[in-house]
């Protein structure tokens, strides 16, 4: 005869694998969720790492501005003291041609004439003075104009004044100064 069970097998069938589902449905959650939390804890340790970076390159950022404050401070000085050597070398290498102005000035005085005030501004030269006739103050003129360091005498006013019974021309009399090359003092001599 034929063997008929009678128990609930299928029910017994179907709580088992539902049994078996939430044990793997639990146990793929817990893996998903220890791999959430590795990559969490991966990506953590990658931006403390990168803030760590940012940091040390703030840093260093801080310590090239500060070497770059005092590099820009040193050009600074730097300039600052090339200006006044470039000051003191100017004056220095004018210092002859004051003495030959002078030099100049007193070889294209003729006799009679004399000199009252000297202003010099730049290459440019104001005499005022006193002289005998006016001749004397062309001539002066033309020794100027012949000179190699003071050219184009230009003669502003000259004045006749009676002194003691005796006539004197007050002038005023501008010309500049030239600085002749090396090429040009070296043909003269």
């Amino acid at each position: 005869m034929a063997r008929i069970n009678l128990l609930p097998w299928r029910e017994e069938l179907r709580k088992e694998k539902q049994k078996e589902f939430f044990i793997i449905m639990g146990t793929a959650a817990l893996i998903t969720l220890c791999v959430w939390g590795l990559v969490h804890y991966y990506h953590t340790l990658l931006i403390q790492r990168q803030d760590a970076r940012n940091g040390y390159l703030e840093q260093q950022i801080a310590l090239l501005d500060e070497k770059i404050k005092e590099i820009e401070r040193l050009e600074r000085e730097k300039e600052r003291l090339l200006a006044r050597m470039q000051a003191i070398e100017l004056l220095q290498g004018n210092r002859p041609l004051i003495v030959r102005l002078f030099d100049e000035m007193v070889t294209s005085l003729p006799d009679g004439v004399s000199v009252t005030q000297v202003v010099q501004k730049g290459n440019l030269i104001t005499i005022d003075g006193v002289a005998q006739s006016n001749a004397r103050v062309s001539s002066f003129m033309r020794n100027l104009d012949e000179s190699d360091w003071l050219k184009n005498p230009e003669l502003e006013i000259i004045q006749a004044k009676d002194e003691a019974g005796q006539n004197v021309y007050n002038f005023k009399l501008k010309f500049s100064q030239v600085i002749p090359t090396a090429s040009e003092e070296e043909a003269e001599t």
